[in-house]
Parts: structure tokens; sequence; C-alpha cells
């Protein structure tokens, strides 16, 4: 059984162990000052990310982070689920699905009015588990780096 929870101090080695392969995953280079920073705001209260970790017999295997942001949309806040990354050897066995289900959970508890994401479209393997939630919608995303 997966259990999804707070992120905690004591995951440091094994939350960077798995950034490490989502980075890995995404042909991505974050450069350790960067990493160091998200991981002290992930345990920091006061900040808008959120981190959660996913266990497995008291294992860590995978994880999410979120970004809980204002809209002029709504008045409530919206969850972006920026990364969310699953141990390979453990993947299709639900664990992702528990991690996404969490972010509901925890949604529909506190109050927000929204949770998105999105994948690279040639991943099938994810969205097929997104499409389980919702389809996707026909946005096309724009990204300018300043």
């Amino acid at each position: 059984m997966t259990l999804v929870r707070d992120i905690r101090e004591d995951d440091a080695q094994d939350w960077r162990r798995l950034w490490a392969g989502y980075n890995d995953f995404y042909e991505a280079s974050v450069p350790t000052e960067v990493t160091e920073y998200t991981w002290r705001r992930l345990l920091d209260p006061t900040s808008s990310l959120i981190g959660r970790i996913a266990e497995i017999d008291a294992r860590v295997v995978g994880f999410s982070v979120s970004v809980l942001h204002d809209s002029s949309w709504t008045s409530s806040p919206i969850c972006y689920l920026e990364d969310l990354f699953v141990d390979p050897s453990l993947r299709s066995g639900g664990v992702g699905r528990a991690l996404i289900q969490d972010l509901v959970d925890l949604g529909r508890a506190r109050g927000w009015s929204r949770l998105y994401w999105h994948t690279q479209a040639n991943n099938q393997r994810a969205r097929r588990l997104y499409d389980a939630f919702v389809e996707a919608d026909d946005f096309v995303r724009y990204r300018l780096t300043l």
C-alpha cells in the first residue's frame, strides 16, 4: 500500500536520489544551488511550494512538487503540479495515481479551486495515468526563458 505524506527533513537523501532520476528522465540539468534552494523551500511552511512523498513499506518511492498560487479567475488558490516522479522500478503500480489523488484530496479539503499539470506530448505512460483523472485541454504552452 502506498502512503503519501508531507516531505520531511529526513527525506533529503531519498528526495535527492529521486530528483536526480527525474532530471535524468527529462534530460535536464538543475544546478546544485537551485536544487538546494528548492529543498529548503519544500521544508518551509511559509513557501508556496508543496512537497509530498510516497512511501511503500517505509521506503520513499516517489514525490510530487506543487506550487499553490492565486488566480485572476477565481477567489480560491490554484495548485500547479510541477514535478511528479516515481521510482522507475515501481511505475504502473499505483504510486503516481496515489500522488495525484493525494493532491486532489488535499485540494478539496483545503478549498483549492483547481489542480493542473502538463507533460511532454510523447510521455504516453504518464498520459494514460493523467487521462484517468481528466482529459487534456486544448491549451498550448509558451515558455520564454528570461
